[in-house]
């Protein structure tokens, strides 16, 4: 019984291994965990590549290792490795309909409980992480730093019409996810997402 039992915990585990995706980024060597969620290949962890227009949450490197970088809008454009790109509100838009839409009239809303990590937000704030997005509260920097365990804002390339950029946001107190817009100089989340092939 013992040996049976020692070969399915060895099956399971190289099932997971070959189940589970990685993506290592060249410029730095730094691996992240990507997911297909629909039609799009997502990274699974906030984008960890040092810019000159990037900060670590807290202004504290080792929050940098749980959380990823800080990025203002010009700096998150281009701070994705080749192949991979800063999502729009379109990829976004989609995310959000997998993860069960954005249906705040009737009060169903769940899209963000299934988008955040199974840990670290405050206040019995965590998801369920069910497409495994594993969304972490890194918080953001405005005139200063606000919002890590509570918060994600994840930038997107679209703007508005007033030159704000928009974000996916996620808070600890709601399981709804939603778009917004901010000014593009504060410093906020960057998850990649993987770009369509050239036609």
């Amino acid at each position: 019984m013992r040996r049976f039992l020692f070969l399915l915990c060895i099956l399971v585990s190289a099932l997971f291994i070959a189940c589970s995706e990685s993506f290592t980024d060249p410029r730095d060597g730094r691996s992240y965990d990507i997911v297909k969620i629909g039609e799009r290949t997502w990274f699974a962890e906030n984008l960890n590549f040092v810019t000159e227009g990037s900060v670590c949450p807290e202004g504290d490197t080792r929050n940098c290792d749980k959380y990823g970088r800080l990025y203002t809008w010009d700096d998150a454009r281009v701070a994705c490795p080749e192949g991979w790109q800063l999502p729009d509100s379109a990829d976004f838009a989609l995310l959000i309909t997998e993860a069960g839409g954005a249906d705040f009239a009737s009060g169903m809303a769940v899209a963000g409980e299934k988008l955040k990590s199974t840990s670290g937000w405050f206040k019995k704030g965590n998801g369920t992480d069910a497409l495994g997005f594993n969304a972490l509260p890194a918080g953001y920097r405005g005139e200063k730093y606000d919002g890590i365990g509570g918060y994600a804002y994840f930038w997107s390339a679209t703007v508005t019409p007033d030159d704000l950029a928009y974000y996916l946001f996620l808070d600890f107190s709601s399981k709804a996810a939603s778009m917004n817009a901010f000014p593009k100089g504060d410093y906020r989340s960057v998850r990649c997402v993987k770009a369509a092939p050239s036609l």
